[in-house]
C-alpha cells in the first residue's frame, strides 16, 4: 500500500489494523494504489490521468448530488450524463487533452484484468450514455468509502503537482545557468534510469535533435540536382500521443524513433508491427550498452519468430539503430554553449507543452 493511501486510511479509521483491513477489502483502493507509480521518479508507466479522472468525475458528482451514505437513493439513480463527467474531467489538472477511452472502456478492462475478484462486475456501470460506479465498490462492510476515494485522488494529484513544480524548477535552473559545463551537468542528470518517462523522452529528444542537426547530407533526383540539407528531428507531440509507435520523425531521411524502457521487449516488437516493420531506431532508457540491448533483442526475435528465418529477418531488419543513455551523455560532452542553450530551450518548451503551460 502506498504511504499516502495508508495515511488517509489511518487518519479516518485511527488504527493500523483497521486501515489495512479496509484496504484489503476495497478493490477500488487497490486499483488507485496500482495506478500510483507516476508520483515516483522511476516510473515506467504513464500518468493515466484519464483513468483517475473518470472515476473521480463520477465520485465528485456522487458527492455533489448528496448520494453519500444514502444507498437506497443511489440504487434508484440512473447515472450521470457522459458530457457532464467528461467536461469536468477536462477542467482538472493535466486533463485538457483527455480523450474518452478511459470512461468508456479502459478503466473497466484494466480493473477486470488486474484487480477485480469478480471480473464480470464492472467498476463503472454504463446505462444508455449515463455513468455511475458500482455500489459494491463504494460500500465496504456497509460503510460508504466515497469520501476516502475522493481524498486519495486529490492527494495523488497534489503529489503530481508538487513533482511537476520541482521539475519546472530544475528546468528554470537549467535555462538560467550561464556556465556551459554546469548546463551539461544538469542535462546529464535528467538522463537517468530513474528519470520519469516523460522527462526522459523530452530530454532525449532535445539532445538527439541537437546532435543530428550537425549532420549534413545531399539529396537530389540527379547528380546535377543535389542539394545540401541538415538533418532535422521532429517530435510527434505529447508523450502520451496515440502516434502508432512513432515518437520522433527525422527529415529528410524519414527515420522513425521510439522511446522505450529496457526489458519490455514485447513492447518493442509490438511497435515494429504497428508500423508494418518499417525500420525503427529505439531510444532506450537504460545504462546498459547498445550492444547488450541489441543482443537481447536478437534473442527475443528468435523466440518471437519461432525460428522461421523469414520472420526473424524482417524483425532484425526493422531495428535500425539503438540509442541508450550512454550515447546521449557521450554526445553532450562536446556541445557548445549555444547548443546547450538550444537543448535547454527545447526541454522547457516540450515540458511546458506536456503540462499545458503557456
Amino acid at each position: 500500500m502506498e504511504k499516502y493511501i495508508y495515511e488517509i486510511l489511518l487518519n479516518e479509521f485511527q488504527t493500523k489494523d483497521k486501515a489495512i483491513e479496509v484496504y484489503n477489502k476495497s478493490e477500488l483502493l487497490q486499483y488507485f494504489n496500482l495506478k500510483s507509480n507516476a508520483i515516483y521518479g522511476n516510473v515506467k508507466t504513464r500518468r493515466s490521468l484519464a483513468n483517475w479522472y473518470s472515476l473521480y468525475g463520477i465520485l465528485y458528482f456522487y458527492k455533489k448530488h448528496n448520494f453519500t451514505n444514502d444507498k437506497e437513493k443511489y440504487l434508484n439513480f440512473e447515472g450521470f450524463p457522459y458530457t457532464k463527467i467528461f467536461n469536468f474531467m477536462r477542467t482538472l489538472y493535466g486533463g485538457e487533452k483527455l480523450q474518452n477511452h478511459a470512461l468508456n472502456s479502459r478503466v473497466n478492462g484494466e480493473f477486470a484484468n488486474k484487480i477485480a475478484l469478480n471480473p464480470q462486475k464492472s467498476v463503472i456501470l454504463i446505462n444508455e450514455g449515463k455513468y455511475m460506479i458500482h455500489p459494491d465498490y463504494i460500500y465496504i462492510d456497509g460503510v460508504d468509502l466515497s469520501d476516502i476515494y475522493i481524498s486519495v485522488v486529490e492527494k495523488y494529484v497534489s503529489l503530481l503537482i508538487e513533482k511537476d513544480r520541482g521539475l519546472l524548477s530544475n528546468i528554470e535552473e537549467l535555462k538560467n545557468e550561464e556556465n556551459v559545463d554546469k548546463k551539461k551537468e544538469i542535462i546529464s542528470g535528467l538522463l537517468s534510469e530513474d528519470s520519469e518517462a516523460r522527462v526522459f523522452e523530452i530530454v532525449a529528444y532535445a539532445v538527439l535533435a541537437n546532435y543530428y542537426s550537425k549532420t549534413k547530407i545531399f539529396i537530389g533526383y540527379t547528380k546535377d540536382e543535389l542539394k545540401e540539407y541538415y538533418l532535422q528531428l521532429y517530435k510527434t507531440g505529447r508523450t502520451n500521443a496515440n502516434d502508432g509507435g512513432i515518437d520522433f520523425v527525422m527529415r529528410p531521411l524519414g527515420r522513425f524513433f521510439q522511446v522505450t524502457e529496457s526489458g519490455n521487449y514485447n513492447k518493442y516488437f509490438l511497435d515494429i508491427d504497428k508500423v508494418l516493420k518499417f525500420p525503427i531506431t529505439f531510444v532506450v532508457k537504460t545504462n546498459l550498452s547498445k550492444e547488450a540491448i541489441h543482443s537481447e533483442l536478437m534473442d527475443y526475435a528468435e523466440i518471437q519468430s519461432g525460428g522461421i528465418k523469414a520472420i526473424k529477418k524482417s524483425y532484425v531488419e526493422a531495428i535500425e539503430d539503438i540509442v541508450t543513455i550512454n550515447e546521449l551523455k557521450k554526445w553532450l560532452v562536446n556541445i557548445t554553449k549555444e547548443d546547450a542553450e538550444k537543448i535547454a530551450e527545447d526541454i522547457e518548451l516540450y515540458y511546458k507543452l506536456e503540462l499545458n503551460i503557456e
